[in-house]
Order: structure tokens, then sequence, then C-alpha cells
């Protein structure tokens, strides 16, 4: 009996100094926690063994503490935020071969101190990336960046915009799930141990893509359409009132974007983007044609890559995402004009 009790008195304060600690230490107060969101994005790490050309890359694929890609950094340090969808993530090559990694390197090459954080999620339209400033950067309380870089336009043509289904699982659809991931994100005790985790271990499922093969097996190969040769073809004013509502809906949430990233007292700078098809997929050249019109309008800054872009088969692996080759072609020719906005600003 005796046993029992010292037993029962011995949990009871387990259990008191557990509860008392949460409080004092935890986040359940805390207005700022990011609660049930974000929890797919943070403290990632993946292994992943990708072959391109004669080389495999073996690396190891990170989200930092706050959710962006990358190693930890400190929030006031952070000068630009890319934002995208998986086309700007690229979690299947290394960081330096992706699109943000290229363009790093570039400012580094002209000794120019500007860094580009890449914080693309898979999936997110511009739907998903009003989301973000919704309810992952506001919480984010340090995070003053000069520029907001949005590589947009493919996910606005093939995800679901009538619901926040592609805001790129930035909330678990589950309501189970959210109720605990919203607990896990509370908990001091759970936080140590992702910190923990994510620092010293990795034992996550590798990864593989062998690209050389994607490239050789892909499908529904179609001929790049340059942007010149496009206006010859296309009816412009007819896709214009094909897609009518598609482009509304979509130069809207355009707007709302360069309205939050000028609230936060940053810059936006709108990039457009082209599949393996380059301009013969009518709605995505429409989305990039309307895109560029309306920055013109509006004066926002945009680089019109969709324009200058010279697509080849084997810069796009699956017909969607770029190849390391394909990534370093769209760099070499959106870096001169962002160099010129970053420096200008």
């Amino acid at each position: 009996m005796k046993h029992l009790k010292l037993i029962f008195y011995n949990l009871l304060i387990f259990f008191l100094f557990f509860f008392i600690a949460e409080i004092t230490f935890g986040y359940w107060l805390d207005k700022d926690n990011l609660g049930p969101y974000m929890r797919e994005h943070r403290l990632k790490k993946n292994t992943y063994s990708v072959t391109y050309n004669d080389q495999t890359y073996d690396f190891i694929y990170k989200r930092n503490y706050f959710g962006f890609r990358g190693d930890d950094v400190k929030l006031e340090d952070i000068k630009a935020l890319m934002i995208g969808g998986s086309t700007t993530d690229e979690r299947y090559k290394p960081e330096k071969l992706t699109i943000v990694g290229l363009l790093n390197q570039k400012f580094l090459n002209k000794n120019f101190k500007f860094k580009i954080t890449n914080s693309g999620i898979e999936g997110q339209s511009t739907l998903g990336h009003i989301y973000n400033f919704e309810k992952w950067f506001p919480k984010l309380k340090g995070l003053k960046p000069n520029f907001f870089i949005f590589y947009v336009g493919i996910n606005d043509v093939v995800a679901n915009n009538t619901n926040k289904s592609s805001d790129g699982h930035v909330l678990n659809p589950s309501k189970i799930e959210q109720f605990k991931d919203n607990i896990k994100s509370r908990s001091i005790f759970y936080d140590l141990l992702r910190k923990i985790k994510h620092k010293h271990y990795n034992k996550s499922k590798k990864m593989v893509y062998d690209l050389n093969y994607a490239l050789k097996t892909k499908k529904n190969k179609k001929e790049f359409l340059g942007f010149d040769e496009s206006l010859k073809i296309h009816d412009v004013n007819k896709i214009i009132k094909e897609n009518k509502s598609l482009i509304e809906y979509y130069l809207s949430n355009i707007d709302k974007l360069a309205y939050y990233s000028q609230e936060l007292n940053a810059k936006p700078i709108f990039i457009n983007q082209l599949t393996e098809a380059g301009n013969n997929d009518k709605r995505i050249f429409i989305l990039n044609y309307s895109l560029i019109n309306h920055c013109k309008k509006k004066k926002y800054h945009c680089i019109d890559l969709a324009k200058k872009l010279k697509g080849r088969s084997e810069f796009w692996w699956d017909g969607i995402h770029t190849t390391p080759e394909g990534s370093e072609e769209i760099s070499n020719i959106i870096f001169p004009e962002l160099f010129n906005i970053v420096k200008k600003n």
C-alpha cells in the first residue's frame, strides 16, 4: 500500500511539474504561435538522391524552424522571400541548383550583399500565397523583408481555386490532425524534441529521382511555343473572353499580394512562368499576358520570363518541373532585371 501511495505521489508531482513547465515555458498563451498551421513545412529533413546527366546528387532537403527552405536564419536578416509552388521550392534538387540558389550565387558573384530566402510550398497558387500573408508571415515577428518575389502562373491554371485546398497544405484538412497539430506546436517539450531531432537525426526514407530516366520516358511531349510565335497563332481577344473569370480572379489575387507586400513596407516583384509546352497552353499564355499588362497598368515590378524564355524539352523533366539546366536558364533570364530592381530600391 505504501508503495502504491509513493508511486501515486511521484506521478502527481511529475504531472504537476510537467503542467507548470508547459504553462510557464510553452506557447499556450502565445498569440503568435502558429498553432495548427505550417506543421507540414517546419523542421523538415528528407534525404534525396537525384541523378542528372553524369552526376548523382545526394543531399538533405531542409525546412527550418520558421518554415523556409534551408538552414535556420534570423528573421531580421531576411531581405527577400521568393514565393511560389513546387517550381520555387524545387525539393528534388540541391539548393545550389534551384532557381533561388542560382540567383543567390549570381548576387554573390557581383559582390552584392543580397540573399533570397526560399518560401516556396508545393501546390500553392496565388490563393495559397495570400494564405501565407494571413496565417504564416504575421506570426513571424521580426520578418521585415524588403522584397517579396512571386513566381506565379502555373498553379493558378491547374489548382482548384474555388476553396483553400490550394493553400499547399498549410492547414491539415483533417479536424483531428488540426487538433493534434495545435497541441504539438504549443508544447514546449514537443518543440524541444523536434528541434533536437531536426539537428541531430535524419532517419527518413531516401527519395530517389532519376531525371535522366524521367526525360527519356516523358509522355505527352509538346513542342515549345515561343511568345512571338504565339501572337501569330493565338487570337488573344478570343482567349481573353473565354477565360474572363479566371483572368479576373488571378489579377484580383495579384492585387491582394501587392497590397499585403506594401503593407509590410516591401516591394512586390512578379515573375510569370511556363511549362514545357510554353505558350501552347492557352490558359497559361493568357494569364502571363494579362499579368504583364496588369503590371504596367498598376506600375508593379514584373519580369516577363514567358516572353524571353526559349524553351527546350530538356528544361523540364516532367513537363512542369525544371531540370538543373532549365533552372539555370530561367535564373539567367531573371537575374539582370531582378538585379536592377533590387539595386535601385
